[in-house]
């Protein structure tokens, strides 16, 4: 077995080729990773995610545009208030964390905030650095912002570069994720499916901050409560409200453990595969369709070729395009037609749980759709009755 660095070349270097020549790498988002983490089954997207593939630029490569994503409007929104927040040295931001997250310690107002510079050239760089200003930091025993910090996360064999909206170090040397979104906080309370959202999200960055608070001696304690900014009402005045996500936390590091290794998946890849987007359709169909995907119906509000496999989900008849919880009740049956093959009796196991429910299901249809059949036929007979198909007047 080659050396771990050689292997590590190894590796990038066919993630490159697959992403094709001259393509640069997309980097690997939190709300990517948390979605990922959600369909762990998908080889597909492991990946295309791991290589950097962008896979909006391939969806529409592949005839299947996407419609996933943040509108211009919206980024340029979050970004104004953003700013807002973290303004005049980010004292507004650290207001929030010490009245919703550590009411007990020094307010910040009363000592100077460590605000240190995170600049360094590439990822690896600036996940360094993040990481000696974390340990600089927690030394110091007061409070530090530190602005779009710069975290590694290994991500079934491959680092993902995470980049946290802030984290804040309080003077007790504990660590606190803060998240900031542009959807509103209307009387405290916020939109529950984007709050779990932003708390997926969140939980990532968590996972990614404790693999840093490990490597130090004592490790520092990670908050396993969040903090999500948002706007106030109507106003663009920040709020906030302090997040557990000590469950999304447990269910996403459960998920990345069972992630296939990408290394595993490229190697069982026809060599040659490529996903550049400007080769011709026909080869960048058979190049994806080379990987196992998972679809739900869930993914199209989480992966830019949901349209794709959802597609090819309905030609192929699977049930997973019927949703997971129904997949999941229908246990080894894969496909409508050994659905519908098991409840009319023509195949299955009778003594499968689910191929019974199923032809009780179909008898209890046939028995309404008898009853039904039989009073339409007495209600023929009755004097005044029109003939089928000629309305009464």
């Amino acid at each position: 077995m080659p050396p771990p660095r050689k292997q590590g070349t190894a590796l990038r270097q066919r993630l490159a080729d697959l992403r094709g020549p001259e393509v640069p790498p997309k980097a690997l988002d939190a709300r990517a990773l948390a979605a990922l983490a959600a369909n762990p089954g998908c080889e597909r997207r492991a990946l295309l995610d791991g290589a950097g593939v962008n896979k909006a630029v391939l969806a529409d490569a592949l005839g299947s545009p996407s419609a996933f994503g943040q509108s211009q409007f919206a980024f340029m929104r979050g970004n104004a208030f953003e700013a807002r927040v973290k303004a005049d040295g980010g004292a507004e931001l650290l207001r929030l964390v010490h009245e919703r997250l550590d009411p007990g310690a020094e307010p910040p107002a009363a000592s100077p905030v460590s605000v240190p510079d995170l600049a360094a050239v590439g990822p690896e760089g600036r996940a360094a650095r993040t990481a000696l200003a974390l340990r600089e930091a927690t030394d110091a025993a007061g409070w530090a912002l530190l602005d779009h910090p710069m975290l590694a996360l290994d991500v079934a064999g491959s680092p993902a570069f995470l980049e946290p909206d802030a984290v804040v170090v309080h003077p007790d040397g504990t660590w606190s994720v803060v998240e900031i979104k542009s959807f509103p906080m209307l009387d405290g309370s916020a939109d529950p499916a984007k709050v779990g959202a932003a708390a997926r999200q969140s939980a990532v960055y968590v996972l990614a901050l404790e693999e840093v608070a490990a490597r130090l001696d004592p490790p520092p304690e990670v908050h396993h409560r969040v903090l999500l900014v948002c706007p106030k009402d109507f106003t663009n005045l920040p709020t906030a409200a302090a997040v557990d996500v000590r469950k999304q936390r447990a269910v996403t590091r459960r998920q990345l453990t069972r992630l296939t290794r990408i290394e595993e998946i490229a190697g069982a890849l026809p060599e040659g595969t490529c996903f550049a987007p400007d080769l011709p359709r026909e080869q960048l169909t058979t190049a994806v369709e080379a990987l196992s995907a998972t679809y739900a119906p869930e993914c199209l509000a989480a992966c830019e070729l949901a349209f794709h496999c959802r597609a090819r989900a309905r030609t192929e008849g699977a049930v997973t395009s019927l949703g997971r919880a129904t997949r999941a009740e229908l246990g080894g049956l894969t496909t409508v037609d050994d659905v519908l093959a098991a409840a009319h009796g023509r195949a299955g196991d009778p003594d499968d749980p689910a191929v019974a429910a199923l032809r009780r299901a179909a008898e209890l249809r046939a028995e309404a759709l008898g009853v039904s059949a039989e009073r339409r036929e007495a209600a023929a007979t009755l004097p005044g009755s029109a003939p089928e198909g000629v309305p009464c007047h």
